[in-house]
């Protein structure tokens, strides 16, 4: 049965997920505060954490950035603050999803299933090993060079880059890449898209304004622009 660790100071908030949450099929464990879901998750990792932004003593963003040193769990942000700086701030540091106050339980019982739903194992394509001027994709050890040099991508980014390096040229709308990497039956906003591959062109070091690797083809999508080696 998957496990969803439930972050969140206030009582009723934890007991009503709670509630959903079991009765759509999950364990469900609970973190009042920032330090004790951290620890959580280094002593018994969850499947997927449901992690409140706003929390005493360290905040959610702070929380996801400790957590994504060791672990690559799923996590969905669940944000009282609507401002669009939030979603991105936290989906930058590795977010899978994000949830904004006040939420339906039955919505958050939904975008559990969905991202959970995602792959975070090695493709199954032929060829374990993509080249390109500048950069290799090794699928199989899932790890990527820039010029030689070990990129630290997320599991995410790395299946973003993956999916479109594996058919160069092509234009994938984000819808595509969302079913592709993210699953079917993604629930949630599109433009986590755009915050992704803004993240995997930083650590890529591929300049949006003039990109070698990642092109953006306005109005529908994202293709890969690398060069064969």
């Amino acid at each position: 049965m998957p496990r969803v660790l439930v972050v969140d100071d206030e009582p009723h908030i934890r007991t009503v997920l709670r509630g959903y949450l079991e009765a759509a099929g999950f364990a469900v464990s609970e973190a009042v505060d920032g330090a004790a879901a951290v620890d959580e998750v280094r002593r018994d990792p969850p499947d997927l954490v449901l992690l409140d932004v706003m929390l005493p003593g360290r905040d959610g963003l702070e929380v996801l950035r400790e957590v994504r040193t060791f672990s690559d769990v799923y996590v969905i942000l669940v944000t009282a603050r609507t401002e669009e700086i939030d979603k991105l701030l936290g989906l930058g540091v590795g977010a899978d999803d994000y949830i904004t106050k006040p939420f339906s339980p039955r919505e958050v019982a939904a975008r559990v299933k969905a991202v959970l739903r995602r792959d975070r194992g090695p493709r199954e394509v032929a060829g374990p090993v993509l080249r390109f001027e500048g950069l290799t994709i090794d699928k199989d050890a899932r790890e990527v060079r820039v010029d030689g040099a070990a990129v630290n991508l997320s599991a995410l980014e790395f299946d973003v880059l993956a999916a479109l390096a594996e058919a160069p040229g092509r234009v994938f709308s984000r819808r595509q890449l969302l079913e592709g990497v993210w699953g079917y039956d993604f629930f949630g906003d599109e433009r986590v898209v755009d915050v992704h591959i803004r993240g995997l062109r930083s650590r890529l070091g591929d300049d949006a304004g003039n990109p070698r690797l990642i092109a953006t083809v306005r109005g529908v999508g994202y293709k890969f622009a690398g060069r064969p080696a």
